[in-house]
């Protein structure tokens, strides 16, 4: 995809997927960022996926605390609508949730009326709630009977011990928000809110076929919309196995 992005005339023979001198060019980056603002489409799927990010952690780590060390009646059945939730394919809802979002709420191009229906995360939750339940129950009664509230145990003792899965559920969180096509493309309609996924997919559909090169435009912006994944990935990496072997080998 780096080699296409760079490539003056497209080459898609076998020799095309290795760096040819006399056809490298940087012109595919530039006509892309003229066509749809490259740094604008970032900014806008920095925002749509840190919202994502930033509402998963504040709701996934009480409800995982709560599924996993607090004892209330129907914890069970929380538990099980939680799992199945994630067997209901998200296109099902697409319009009860575009009717109550941009007609009932009014969010339509808006950064919240994308946030909203991804603001909670099963898969967060039920991450959370496996590394809530690896910590020693007595650890959590200690700090209740010396009078410490749920709301300080939570801060205080629990988020601190599953960091790990805190990094773990943000990994998992984030690929998902960062390359969402549907959703935004359904609730924006102005370009100056639309995440780079979105303003991609409508220059394909309308300023590609007038482009000299159209496929090596479209390979230089996927790859920069690959690329902070990617560095992501890397930069965690470590962390990220150690984590998941971590919590296989204690399970």
């Amino acid at each position: 995809m780096f080699i296409g992005s760079l490539q003056t005339e497209p080459d898609t023979s076998v020799a095309g997927a290795f760096p040819n001198l006399g056809n490298i060019t940087g012109q595919n980056y530039v006509l892309i960022n003229e066509s749809i603002n490259l740094v604008r489409g970032l900014v806008n799927s920095g925002i749509f996926t840190g919202g994502v990010i930033l509402c998963t952690v504040l709701f996934g780590i009480p409800v995982g605390y709560a599924l996993a060390q607090m004892q209330f009646r129907g914890r069970g059945m929380v538990f099980a609508m939680m799992l199945l939730v994630q067997m209901i394919p998200f296109q099902l809802l697409l319009i009860p949730l575009y009717v109550l979002i941009v007609r009932d709420y009014g969010l339509a191009d808006s950064y919240l009326g994308m946030i909203l229906p991804f603001a909670i995360n099963s898969t967060a939750v039920f991450v959370f709630r496996q590394y809530f339940l690896q910590l020693p129950a007595s650890l959590f009664e200690a700090a209740r009977i010396d009078g410490a509230s749920e709301l300080r145990i939570l801060t205080q003792i629990a988020i601190p011990l599953v960091r790990p899965a805190i990094v773990t559920a943000v990994l998992l969180t984030f690929i998902g928000p960062w390359n969402e096509f549907l959703w935004p493309f359904l609730v924006t309609k102005d370009v100056a809110f639309q995440p780079l996924a979105v303003s991609l997919a409508n220059y394909i559909s309308n300023v590609a076929a007038t482009a000299a090169n159209p496929f090596g435009a479209i390979l230089a912006g996927a790859c920069v919309l690959a690329a902070p994944a990617v560095a992501l990935f890397i930069f965690f990496q470590r962390q990220f196995i150690s984590t998941n072997i971590g919590s296989s080998a204690k399970g």
